[in-house]
């Protein structure tokens, strides 16, 4: 079994438990007005950046675990991030519900919840909780896929998806999806190729925002995924490991 079977499994599990708890008919959905990520992407000024906090991943290992989240955000902001991906999945990435909350307190951005979605609930959670986007895995949701982001749409939840090869790329496409997430990381072997990005955003359909995710750390890479026809980037380990985020943030968006 892959590490993404293996989390979709673990996932699957954890949500049995949460509708139990708390069923979907005892949620306070409030609509509200929402800055659509897309849109923040397209307003850049400089490099379209989306900084994500995760204290920890398979791949990497605890990467920050003692952090205030909050101050992590603003710190994200201040370097001129455009948007935030917040990590909620709680056994592998140490990620919690509370720390979306958390950061949509204090910031006005766009906010993404990331996390492995499995089940319809999962978007009624992110839309109570307020977030602007979630993250749907095209390798997960396979034929789901577009029930999940017409579901989110309603939600009034914008939908990034992710891909990683050129059939997960057809089958978002065919979805619907406007908001693609390239990742450049096997979620089988987590190993990384840049070259993904490369490959696959030539390949996209016209009209699309691409984002590519994973493996970018330098300002190099950033001029590399954005050269092959990237809209925007979403750094994470890169930025949560550096001794001063702001100042890492602000390298990597003033890059081009």
């Amino acid at each position: 079994m892959s590490i993404l079977e293996r989390i979709v499994e673990d996932t699957r599990a954890r949500v049995r438990k949460l509708i139990k708890a708390k069923p979907i008919e005892t949620m306070k959905i409030t609509p509200s007005r929402k800055i659509r990520l897309s849109k923040a992407i397209k307003m850049a000024q400089h490099v379209p950046l989306i900084g994500e906090i995760k204290r920890a991943s398979p791949s990497s290992g605890d990467i920050r675990i003692d952090v205030n989240v909050r101050e992590v955000a603003l710190a994200m902001i201040r370097g001129g991030a455009i948007g935030l991906s917040v990590l909620t999945e709680p056994k592998y990435f140490k990620g919690r519900l509370e720390y979306l909350r958390e950061v949509l307190q204090v910031v006005g951005t766009p906010v993404l919840r990331k996390d492995f979605i499995v089940d319809e609930y999962q978007l009624y959670e992110t839309a109570e909780v307020g977030a602007n986007a979630v993250l749907l895995i095209t390798g997960v949701l396979e034929e789901d896929l577009s029930n999940f982001i017409e579901l989110a749409e309603k939600l009034e939840i914008e939908p990034l998806v992710e891909i990683s090869n050129e059939r997960e790329l057809d089958i978002a496409t065919s979805a619907g999806a406007r908001l693609i997430g390239i990742n450049n990381r096997d979620l089988k072997t987590m190993r990384v190729d840049l070259s993904r990005t490369e490959k696959l955003a030539p390949l996209a359909p016209k009209g699309a925002t691409i984002v590519s995710e994973s493996g970018v750390r330098t300002p190099n890479d950033i001029k590399r995924v954005l050269d092959a026809g990237s809209d925007a980037v979403l750094v994470g380990t890169a930025l949560m490991r550096s001794n001063d985020i702001e100042k890492k943030t602000r390298s990597l968006v003033m890059a081009r």
